[in-house]
């Protein structure tokens, strides 16, 4: 049987700083499996899967390099639920085979997969560890608008379309707070790092002799 190492669920809300967070982990060793990008996979241009997302939701989505509109796409299903769980009926099979083949080949010493809506799929009994990144509700609008050139109204939908802070926040074994500085996040993210490889550790005890 392969060995199974620790996994780590980072998740947050919207412009919490999710990815800052997991290149910090990637630059420390960790692999890190994100399912945003796996989303990104599995609906590549000529995957049998962007086909049928055109196909259900319009051929507009193909983009003039042949790639998928991904930004069109989610607003297209962002204020319509019943397009939302259809799309998420095709794409969250092959993001969980996909993901769980990464975590496969990735090894360890533990794994942080990032998936930023764990809380809302209900998803988290999958993973060792939940470790939300959060900031004040105030911030995520303020760095959302900024990032994506969205007006506050959008922005705040946006914030409301996911699981409150308090419901996150309950979900979580670790917290880092990202509401300062960039650089302020290695020291935490450093300190959490010595935490899961004790956890690892005690998961897979070294073999007596077998190496340093």
């Amino acid at each position: 049987m392969e060995p199974r190492y620790p996994r780590i669920a980072l998740t947050g809300g919207i412009a919490s700083g999710k990815s800052s967070v997991s290149r910090l982990f990637g630059a420390l060793g960790v692999p890190v499996i994100d399912a945003d990008q796996v989303a990104r996979e599995v609906v590549a241009p000529g995957t049998v899967l962007m086909a049928q997302v055109l196909e259900t939701f319009g051929q507009a989505l193909r983009r003039p390099d042949g790639s998928l509109d991904r930004s069109a796409l989610r607003q297209l299903v962002f204020s319509d639920d019943a397009k939302r769980r259809q799309l998420e009926a095709l794409l969250h099979p092959a993001i969980r085979l996909r993901s769980e083949h990464l975590a496969a080949q990735s090894g360890g010493p533990y794994q942080i997969h990032v998936i930023p809506l764990l809380v809302e799929s209900n998803a988290g009994k999958a993973f060792d560890r939940v470790l939300v990144v959060d900031c004040p509700e105030a911030l995520q609008l303020a760095r959302l608008q900024a990032r994506d050139g969205c007006d506050e109204q959008q922005a705040r939908a946006m914030l409301g379309a996911q699981v409150s802070r308090a419901a996150r926040l309950a979900a979580a074994d670790d917290v880092i707070v990202n509401d300062g500085p960039a650089a302020d996040l290695a020291p935490k993210v450093a300190a959490l790092h010595q935490k899961y490889q004790a956890l690892a550790a005690v998961a897979h005890p070294a073999t007596p002799g077998a190496g340093s």
